[in-house]
């Protein structure tokens, strides 16, 4: 439940009642006042040094509303390069250059001293390190419920409608889960293209939303999100591998007060080397990251364009209460209901809140700055469509539509239904 209260003490910046939800430390609604408090209680533990959470939480604040700043009013297509892309790029071009390195230098170990030598157990050891922290393709979730062409024809129809109309390739592998989310995806060598629609969710929004979040979804294949190439994928994954490989692990007990004493010195050694691997991989991951979020506001803006603004907007709103959907989908399945009552409560829980929407969408922009946070805070995504031109859609989704669409996944929504009722 969220609870809303206005304080008695005044800004002091322009006069106005001070406001909170949630518990929230308070702050203005009028001027903001405030907003940028770092509130301990509420927050997630990051590093679990509160002065270090604390100051890295205002650095990621400053620099979420620095980029925001730098987006509004400016075309968001052009916005594609930038320090954060060009620092990932060339940092995953060396991290790659290092590990063909590695794998070199191993060959030519085992080739060119006649056998046997210690060369060769060197050669091998480093072909080893290389095979290791080589690049990794992801693989389709174990969790995804694949779905064809002949078993959802109307899904696939108006997937291939929205991907014409924003301009992006169609996905080649389509499938729903239980969760609350959607996603986009490239997996395996030959870098195919997923799309997953979570059941809760896609059931609980309305037609048109349904057509937002397809663009914000396929928009990911053309906004250039750095989680999605490959070329930079070293940056997110190769030197937390290094930092994994060297962490000091104890295997050996006992022995004399020489071999205790080299042992304590390697440990220590390889304690400083793996936190440095460590600290390196976190401050690229979240360089890389800042490309990310501006990558999520051009998704934004291809919803907006084939689905019209005001669904895209309401679809954002929709991230803010995530809660209210668990809840409504957990309560009509237990009732044995499927979306149709899934969509209605979920409607009735956004209409009771309404009024809280302004607050909640303020509050997202404290809770939900980090430096490891891929998404910018929802409600500077809603309020970055709000400043720019309105659009209106491009693609429609009739009722009658998503019925059929629904009836086509009826076996699906059922078999999630069950789940999510038994679930706690």
């Amino acid at each position: 439940m969220i609870n809303t209260t206005a304080g008695t003490d005044a800004c002091p910046r322009c006069g106005a009642s001070m406001v909170s939800v949630r518990d929230a430390t308070p702050w203005c609604a009028g001027c903001e006042w405030d907003l940028d408090a770092y509130d301990r209680a509420r927050r997630p533990r990051e590093f679990g040094w509160t002065w270090v959470d604390r100051s890295t939480w205002r650095l990621a604040y400053r620099m979420t509303g620095r980029q925001f700043d730098r987006l509004v009013g400016r075309p968001l297509d052009g916005a594609r390069s930038g320090a954060a892309r060009v620092v990932t790029a060339v940092a995953s071009v060396l991290l790659l250059a290092g590990v063909l390195a590695l794998a070199t230098t191993g060959v030519w170990l085992i080739v060119a001293f006649p056998f046997p030598n210690l060369s060769v157990v060197l050669g091998v050891a480093l072909l080893g390190l290389a095979y290791a922290l080589r690049p990794r393709f992801d693989r389709l979730n174990e969790d995804l419920e694949v779905l064809s062409r002949d078993r959802a024809p109307e899904l696939f129809a108006l997937v291939d409608e929205v991907a014409a109309a924003i301009g992006a390739p169609t996905p080649q592998i389509v499938g729903v889960d239980g969760d609350i989310n959607a996603y986009t995806h490239l997996v395996g060598v030959r870098r195919r293209r997923v799309l997953c629609l979570g059941l809760p969710l896609w059931g609980s929004l309305p037609a048109q939303e349904r057509v937002a979040l397809l663009g914000h979804e396929l928009g990911h294949f053309v906004n250039g999100d750095p989680r999605r190439a490959l070329l930079v994928q070293p940056a997110f994954t190769m030197l937390g591998s290094a930092a994994d490989l060297v962490r000091p692990v104890r295997t050996v007990s006992g022995g004399g007060i020489l071999e205790l004493a080299g042992l304590a010195l390697a440990h220590t050694v390889q304690w400083v080397l793996s936190r440095l691997l460590f600290t390196a991989h976190l401050v690229l991951v979240c360089v890389a990251l800042r490309d990310s979020q501006r990558a999520e506001y051009l998704a934004d803006e291809l919803a907006a364009r084939v689905a019209g603004s005001a669904a895209a907007t309401r679809m954002l709103d929709s991230l803010l209460a995530e809660e209210s959907i668990a809840l409504a989908v957990r309560r009509e399945s237990r009732a044995g209901h499927g979306p149709d009552r899934w969509r209605a409560a979920v409607a009735e829980s956004r209409a009771a809140a309404a009024a809280r929407l302004p607050l909640l969408r303020q509050l997202s922009v404290r809770d939900e700055a980090s430096l490891f946070a891929s998404h910018p805070p929802s409600g500077l995504r809603r309020r970055l469509l709000e400043a720019r031109p309105w659009h209106d859609p491009r693609v429609v989704l009739t009722d009658d539509r998503m019925a059929r669409i629904d009836a086509q996944l009826a076996r699906e929504y059922e078999r999630v239904r069950r789940t999510v009722s038994w679930s706690a």
